[in-house]
């Protein structure tokens, strides 16, 4: 299977040339910065005069960020903001709420004109919240004519669906996000096991080696470590596990509702199994893993702790570090694993994978890798003065711009990952960074095979996407894995919950954006 992927990313990087994650906010002063991670380059050599001319062009010029709490993304963020102070006079100031608050926190600053941030640092599903009032600027003039951010560097994918909203530019990407499984290379290499193809694959590989000593400690370990914490980021990850099962005819069909009636793709023998299979997992994880966000299976994955772990692409970067890795070359990475049975839509239930139920199985298995959230990304307040705007791009811009990003997708703390093509196709920043080469290669190849698949799943990206996920299906999945409810009420409650948003909204429209929501370009 690693073989075959491995050949599958090697074709598609010409393709990609071709086409060419504090309860109350915490603002972050740019002179309290944290410094650049020991042993990267020196950041600062693209210019900052993005739409303002050069020198001091935005010299009192006062930008409030509002972002996540760091340090993964706040931490680059809090770190450029002096190297573009020196260049541009702009004082940029870091604002940092809990992932959990930040969409409410961008809603009401603008809905109701207190405007007290300039530029936000968020989700980029959310757009359809903030750009149909207005509350977003248009972009897209700025980054077609700015030298410094080389968007045509950018790859399709995420200029797409990280930056536009029917057909304008609102954000500048600042990340890129897919899921994959982790795993523990020399474990499984001295084992003889290749890495896991199916679901069923995973939990066999999690059951041999839980309970065993992983990194010489002489404390037993785990076998799988996946965040599942509430009102954090965990509820991306049943829909890694269910894609597999449910989406099985190309990125256009959907894996989220019926594109006929908007119809919940919830309550069937497909998200049963997907739900099996992720409250399986917690029977080889840590004691408290209802408990544990992202930031704490990465520290148990690069401890040792786990032979294996799905998570974004933040645990290929934490891996290579020195000050906390210890599984340096150790470490794989893979394709999300599929079903050989998946969901038929007419009846509800599972059936076997063939050349019809699944046109693009490899092996007779379904892969749907799923790009989950689809990674950080910057934009501006439109309700506030054009100077400061400008600024807030520039800024925004900066960050984006290879001459930092190269270097920031390669610090595991700063939570960015690849999402330029040079970042695809030139692997010396890797390398440079402490990658082997084949590390690289397994690294970039999970993330470029899962962005070229033809079942890749979209995330969802509609009006009231945060209330579908994060408030929704987070619950009740939470609810689940607590044993609060059993696995019928959980998806009722989700397909009930999804209804009542969608018939406030209105069906048709809702279904119209999510149809739109499938056509993103590659």
């Amino acid at each position: 299977m690693v073989s075959r992927f491995r050949s599958i990313a090697a074709a598609i990087v010409p393709m990609l040339v071709l086409v060419a994650c504090n309860s109350s906010a915490s603002p972050s002063p740019s002179s309290a910065s944290p410094s650049a991670a020991a042993g990267s380059a020196p950041a600062g050599s693209a210019p900052a005069a993005s739409a303002g001319g050069g020198g001091q062009a935005f010299n009192g010029v006062e930008v409030n960020v509002l972002t996540f709490t760091g340090p993964q993304i706040a931490e680059p963020l809090q770190r450029h903001a002096p190297e573009f102070a020196k260049q541009t006079g702009a004082k940029i100031n870091v604002v940092t709420v809990p992932f959990s608050d930040l969409y409410q926190k961008v809603l009401t600053d603008i809905s109701t004109g207190t405007n007290s941030y300039q530029a936000f640092v968020f989700d980029p599903q959310w757009m359809g919240d903030f750009v149909t009032p207005g509350y977003l600027a248009d972009l897209t003039d700025k980054v077609t004519n700015d030298p410094v951010i080389k968007w045509d560097d950018i790859g399709p994918f995420f200029r797409d669906f990280s930056a536009t909203y029917q057909g304008k530019v609102y954000a500048i990407p600042l990340d890129g996000d897919f899921h994959m499984v982790y795993y523990r290379s020399d474990l499984l290499a001295k084992d003889g096991l290749k890495p896991p193809a199916t679901w069923d694959d995973y939990l066999s590989i999690a059951q041999k080696y839980d309970g065993q000593d992983l990194n010489g400690d002489g404390t037993p370990d785990y076998g799988s470590c996946i965040s599942k914490k509430r009102n954090a980021q965990a509820y991306w990850f049943i829909t890694s596990i269910a894609g597999g099962y449910i989406q099985t005819q190309g990125t256009g069909q959907g894996a989220f509702f019926s594109t006929d009636d908007m119809k919940p793709l919830i309550q069937n023998d497909a998200f049963a199994a997907a739900l099996d299979v992720y409250k399986k997992t917690t029977d080889f994880g840590p004691e408290d893993e209802l408990n544990e966000d992202v930031g704490a299976t990465r520290g148990n994955f690069v401890t040792g702790r786990c032979a294996l772990s799905m998570d974004w692409g933040d645990i290929g970067t934490l891996a290579i570090d020195p000050a906390q890795s210890k599984v340096q070359d150790k470490v794989g990475a893979v394709i999300l694993p599929g079903s050989k049975n998946v969901l038929d839509r007419a009846t509800g239930k599972l059936v076997a994978c063939d050349a019809t139920t699944c046109p693009n199985a490899i092996d007779g298995i379904n892969h749907a890798p799923f790009a989950s959230f689809g990674g950080w990304s910057g934009a501006v307040n439109a309700k506030v003065d054009q100077k400061v705007q400008d600024a807030a791009y520039a800024f925004l811009a900066y960050v984006s711009a290879p001459e930092q990003s190269n270097v920031d997708v390669t610090i595991g703390k700063t939570g960015f990952n690849p999402y330029r093509t040079s970042q695809f196709t030139d692997t010396s920043v890797w390398l440079k960074a402490g990658m082997s080469e084949q590390a690289a290669k397994d690294y970039l190849g999970a993330i470029q095979a899962s962005l070229q698949s033809p079942n890749m799943i979209l995330d969802l990206r509609i009006p009231k996407t945060q209330q579908y996920q994060q408030v929704v299906l987070d619950t009740a999945v939470s609810q689940f894995l607590a044993g609060e409810i059993d696995r019928d009420t959980a998806m009722k409650q989700i397909s009930d919950g999804w209804e009542e948003i969608t018939n406030t909204e209105g069906r048709d429209a809702q279904l119209a954006a999510y149809k739109a929501s499938l056509g993103v370009q590659r």
